[in-house]
């Protein structure tokens, strides 16, 4: 038994990012866990309820909201690592977690070209030795060991079962975010390649002058959207 981490929604223009870690012994685990996006929608909801409802494992989940995100003074490495930080720290307040044997293994989605710097950063972050000034204090976690690698949510079966829970509570907060705005048809998945994304933010800006709060300030799509509204202002006048 070991902790697994991931995360989604790194690249989105819309809503937040969202780590989850996972405590679970491999086979333990449903034999079709996977990289979340070769799961369908469906049955990455049915193993993210199970594993959430399983009390031999312990599942933490993090937002990184987008005001952080457009923050100038950090960097998606350094949000990625945060994220993963808190979710493995949550995951490893419970009980679960206080009958493992000391370091708790760990293995992280690498977040990061470096993966060796990736858990050097993880590992110090989740210990309470990084900067992390939104991390609440609590009891002692167990010291950890980490590992990071990338793919390893596609290669290793407890990052896999993190990134379906990642993946879950990003869709579903992307469907309260949707909810928020029933004056407009849909706000798709949030990336920017993903016409019905690039379609709301040109329509909510057209109608408001500016971002809405789930977006990205700080993202180059939001900018160029920014940028169109203001220069077909200027063509009118």
């Amino acid at each position: 038994m070991y902790l697994g981490v991931d995360e989604a929604g790194k690249g989105p223009a819309l809503g937040p990012m969202v780590a989850a870690a996972v405590i679970a012994a491999p086979a333990s685990l449903p034999a079709d866990v996977d990289d979340s996006k070769r799961i369908a929608p469906a049955r990455r909801e049915e193993m993210a309820a199970a594993l959430s409802d399983d009390p031999d494992v312990a599942v933490g989940v993090a937002r990184v909201e987008p005001a952080e995100i457009d923050r100038p003074d950090t960097d998606m490495n350094t949000l990625t690592v945060r994220g993963q930080a808190r979710a493995a720290r949550i995951a490893l307040s419970g009980s679960v977690a206080s009958a493992l044997d000391e370091p708790v293994r760990v293995v992280a989605d690498a977040g990061d070209t470096s993966e060796e710097r990736f858990a050097r950063r993880l590992r110090e972050f989740v210990e309470g030795d990084g900067e992390d000034e939104t991390s609440e204090d609590g009891d002692p976690l167990p010291s950890v060991t980490v590992t990071a690698a990338h793919g390893a949510d596609a290669d290793d079966p407890v990052v896999g079962a993190a990134s379906v829970v990642a993946k879950v509570a990003r869709d579903r907060r992307m469907a309260a975010i949707d909810a928020a705005y029933p004056e407009y048809d849909d706000l798709g998945s949030g990336y920017p390649s993903d016409p019905a994304t690039r379609t709301f933010l040109r329509e909510y800006v057209a109608e408001t002058g500016d971002l809405p709060d789930c977006a990205r300030r700080s993202w180059a799509t939001c900018d160029d959207v920014l940028a169109a509204a203001e220069q077909s202002a200027l063509d009118e006048f």
